[in-house]
């Protein structure tokens, strides 16, 4: 599995308040020189030409009809966000995910390069995002309109606007549940999934059985070529949320989120393990959560959402300093 490669500038956190007020006037001022920093807007993909309103151009390639077609981004969110969420679920859970889904499509023009030739991003899941612009209604129309070019900023640069399905009951950092490699990003952190009671029993909690042979072709897709019966298996490293970091297989360590995607994320869901067993031929694993834990857990979205809170304030709730900018108006 290719490793996702990004530096991160990480904030100074002052963590003895005494400390702190000895330093004097030098270390206020460059604290509000972060502030500043933070609040600035993030700049916009240099490729993406503007149209008369601002609004960055799209060359969208649409995986259904087999072409490239020209949109701007806000039309293209539409069908995001009506891929991503149920156009039925609360109107602030939609609104966070029009943020985040508009920071995740800026953030892959500035870095990426689409795999289909003449397009900046696609409607092929396996490269970006989910899309269904059938599913686009009145309650989405209003969620993308009412935060239209609002994204995320993290000391005035894009963040990786991470999201899944239910955390299980706490997300991660991305290092832990993303195998990401590098530097811990400053805007990750472990926290209450805070998922609504709405949530179905599959998106909670989930069991799955794995033949042998179906394990250890994963494993060799990962490298690990030798083994031909697995004779043990086991949680190895855990992150903070209590997700395995790390699985053990005959004693040797394997990245659990690695063999999350080799084995199958739809029925491996989460690396939040709470049992594992092989008995005659079969891999049987059972856990918590759907999906890779890091960033807004969409049910948790939704019960945020129940509870009162506004998009801005959901979004603030599962990433670190963070500020919500407008790049456009």
């Amino acid at each position: 599995m290719k490793r996702i490669v990004i530096l991160t500038a990480m904030m100074a956190l002052c963590l003895v308040f005494a400390g702190c007020g000895l330093q004097g006037g030098a270390e206020k001022q460059e604290e509000i020189q972060d502030t500043t920093q933070a609040r600035q807007k993030p700049p916009l993909p240099e490729k993406l030409k503007l149209n008369e309103e601002g609004i960055p151009m799209l060359q969208v390639y649409q995986v259904d009809e087999e072409e490239t077609k020209e949109m701007d981004l806000e039309t293209y969110l539409l069908g995001v966000v009506a891929g991503e969420m149920k156009n039925d679920w609360p109107l602030e859970a939609l609104k966070a995910q029009a943020i985040l889904a508009r920071t995740f499509v800026l953030k892959f023009c500035t870095e990426k390069e689409s795999k289909y030739q003449g397009a900046d991003i696609s409607t092929d899941i396996e490269e970006a995002q989910a899309y269904d612009a059938t599913g686009v209604n009145e309650r989405v129309e209003q969620a993308v309109r009412e935060t239209e070019g609002l994204v995320l900023s993290y000391q005035g640069q894009l963040p990786y606007a991470w999201f899944h399905a239910h955390s299980g009951g706490a997300t991660e950092r991305a290092v832990e549940g993303l195998h990401y490699d590098g530097q811990e990003p400053g805007y990750t952190k472990v926290t209450q999934g805070h998922e609504s009671a709405q949530a179905p029993q599959e998106a909670r909690e989930w069991k799955a059985s794995f033949l042998e042979a179906e394990f250890i072709n994963a494993l060799k897709k990962l490298g690990i070529k030798d083994i031909q019966k697995i004779e043990s298996l086991e949680v190895g490293e855990k992150g903070e949320s209590g997700r395995a970091v790390t699985l053990r297989v005959n004693g040797e360590s394997v990245s659990a989120p690695e063999l999350r995607l080799a084995l199958d994320s739809t029925r491996f869901r989460s690396t939040l393990i709470t049992d594992l067993d092989v008995e005659n031929g079969t891999v049987t694993l059972s856990g918590k959560g759907y999906g890779h834990g890091v960033g807004m857990p969409q049910w948790g979205a939704y019960g945020m959402a129940e509870e009162g809170k506004t998009a801005e304030e959901i979004v603030k709730y599962y990433f670190h300093d963070v500020t919500v900018e407008k790049l456009w108006e």
